[in-house]
């Protein structure tokens, strides 16, 4: 029996409009694509989500590598929105018994970012991988998850819309959800049993 939903963060309870990303590189006249390709190269990724670097740094960086720290501060600052459908079924989830959670590839600013958003309210728990040490899909990331809740992984159900990401949860025999919108994952929630409360 499903105990507890573990969601992704970013594009699955808050999103970002990739057009303000191209915006930026149009102003500063930077190659398109450019701040992703400085921003998001491995070995910086996996230091700031793991905690080794801080986002403040991991800001920097990426305007040393652009050539352009004004620019870095603009993507630094890239607005998100969050997904009020998502959070709905949080909070009925909530409601039916269900504990929800999220476990996200984040850095040391998450926390705040949560509450600024109010995301944080329709959650029982943020596991971030920056506090954590261990980034998805790091079973040990999950392994934490699931100790912290004091549950079996085959009665905490997560979601990502990385397939690349689920791979560590199903290899403890999580089960999964690939996910690419909210009606496709209630499908998948009622498939293992879920029935939320309806609103």
């Amino acid at each position: 029996m499903i105990r507890a939903v573990l969601f992704d963060l970013d594009g699955v309870l808050r999103h970002f409009d990739p057009a303000h990303v191209a915006q930026i590189e149009k102003r500063h006249g930077l190659a398109e694509g450019s701040i992703h390709r400085a921003a998001f190269d491995s070995s910086l990724l996996a230091a700031v989500t793991t905690g080794a670097m801080t986002r403040a740094a991991w800001v920097q960086d990426v305007g040393v590598r652009l050539g352009s720290s004004e620019a870095a501060a603009e993507w630094g600052a890239h607005p998100s929105t969050r997904d009020e459908r998502m959070l709905a079924l949080s909070d009925r989830l909530r409601a039916s018994g269900i504990r929800t959670a999220i476990l996200t590839n984040g850095t040391d600013s998450v926390p705040a970012e949560l509450r600024a958003l109010g995301i944080d309210a329709h959650v029982d728990a943020v596991f971030n991988s920056a506090e954590i040490g261990f980034a998805k899909p790091d079973v040990r990331a999950f392994q934490h998850v699931i100790d912290a809740l004091g549950l079996d992984p085959h009665e905490v159900f997560f979601t990502d819309d990385s397939a690349s990401k689920l791979t560590g949860a199903t290899a403890l025999g999580m089960p999964t959800h690939h996910f690419t919108g909210v009606d496709a994952l209630q499908n998948a929630l009622r498939a293992e049993g879920v029935h939320p409360k309806t609103s």
